[in-house]
């Protein structure tokens, strides 16, 4: 069993309902999608086997694992999470939802893009929505989203500091207008930390 990996890095979850958690992020190449304010590197990478990510996790003081993209379904199989939790590591991942997740999968992370309803359709039920936002962008009604937990606004980040506050107050705004979303921001890149 072999994934393409762009990298390993062990850091802090910057969003959602994880914020804040220490967490092992294992970003696999490819996507499905070609979204215009994607901020992720995810081509190139090197052919792992499992053991060998394995062994790499092991270097880490944490049972959690993030599997990012790219869209990691992309790759991902039941065999590989189940010897990953085999191994007693905890799974989240997160998506653009266009493919099913795997029910071994511990949180679920669905953020989809352009015309939401695929993602319903896809996986009725995820642990997080976690909606990209830019400046005037209208904001899907919830009942087009799979059911979740935890909704959340992201404002988009941009090299241009006047674009990303100016999607910092649209979600604001939008979160003010209806309550169940929450604002999610990028701690990470406030922070400065991978």
């Amino acid at each position: 069993m072999h994934l393409n990996v762009k990298e390993i890095f062990y850091s802090l979850q910057g969003e959602g309902g994880r914020q804040g958690a220490a967490s092992i992020f294992i970003r696999l190449t490819r996507c499905n999608l070609s979204c215009d304010f994607c901020d992720t590197d995810f081509e190139g990478g090197e052919p792992m086997s499992v053991q060998q990510i394995h062994a790499r996790l092991q270097t880490f003081p944490c049972q959690w694992i993030v599997w990012t993209g790219g869209e990691p379904t992309l790759q991902l199989t039941e065999e590989i999470l189940q010897f990953f939790h085999d191994l007693g590591y905890r799974q989240a991942i997160e998506s653009n939802g266009s493919r099913p997740l795997s029910k071994l999968l511990d949180y679920t992370v669905v953020s989809p893009k352009g015309d939401v309803a695929y993602a319903r359709k896809i996986n009725p039920q995820v642990d997080e929505i976690r909606l990209p936002v830019q400046k005037h962008q209208a904001i899907s009604e919830m009942e087009s989203l799979p059911a979740a937990h935890h909704y959340f606004l992201s404002p988009v980040f941009s090299e241009d500091e006047v674009v990303t506050q100016a999607n910092i107050a649209h979600a604001v705004e939008q979160v003010k207008l209806n309550p169940r979303w929450r604002l999610s921001l990028q701690i990470h890149k406030l922070i400065g930390i991978e």
